[in-house]
């Protein structure tokens, strides 16, 4: 199933529908800020795994990002001691980072890696920030790739419905993606530290 969807004005009804698909526990692809991702809900255990196997990782233990509406929820999932790294989260944050930091016993299990750390964003996007706020708790991101040696990122809704249609039980079609993903931010050391230079220019 495909859906139209207005990154400048959501309609609070699709999004409804995209919200009850991921509540009986969905696969869906969606926009961001930055490249087109396949996410679900942190607490559907099969999508999580059906997602997981699909992009090699560990179904146990998925090396997955997690979505938030705000820096409210994101403080209900994770850990923050350092008042200069809350400083930097809200300079940057809606935008197109993934900050790595401490996570709680909120965040599901298979979500916390060995480390206790989660990868967690706040993209810039009314969609992806409408879906979670509807939902009620974090959806679980990882970004569409492209088969292709050269493409990394598919940017075209159509093309990605059409590889992701028997896949996904629905996609989110907003328009053209990004093919930049975003800047990972590494806040669980002594210092903020640059993982991966993305579409995301940090503000120090």
């Amino acid at each position: 199933m495909k859906i139209r969807v207005f990154e400048e004005n959501p309609e609070g009804r699709k999004i409804a529908s995209i919200t009850e698909m991921l509540e009986r526990g969905g696969v869906v692809v969606y926009p961001t800020d930055t490249v087109y991702a396949l996410g679900c809900d942190i607490l559907a255990q099969k999508a999580i795994e059906k997602i997981a196997r699909h992009k090699g990782l560990n179904p146990d233990n998925p090396d997955a990002s997690l979505i938030f509406q705000d820096m409210s929820q994101l403080s209900e999932y994770t850990v923050v001691r350092d008042n200069n790294i809350f400083k930097l989260l809200k300079r940057n944050l809606p935008g197109p980072f993934t900050f790595i930091l401490k996570a709680n016993n909120q965040i599901p299990k298979m979500f916390r890696n060995r480390k206790k750390t989660v990868g967690v964003r706040i993209p810039d996007s009314n969609i992806a920030l409408e879906i979670v706020r509807q939902l009620g708790r974090p959806i679980m991101t990882t970004s569409v790739r492209d088969d292709d040696d050269v493409i990394e990122y598919t940017t075209d809704p159509e093309l990605i419905y059409e590889r992701y249609r028997d896949f996904a039980d629905m996609v989110v079609d907003a328009g053209y993606g990004h093919n930049v993903p975003s800047t990972v931010v590494d806040c669980t050391g002594d210092e903020p530290v640059i993982v991966r230079q993305g579409i995301g220019k940090l503000e120090w």
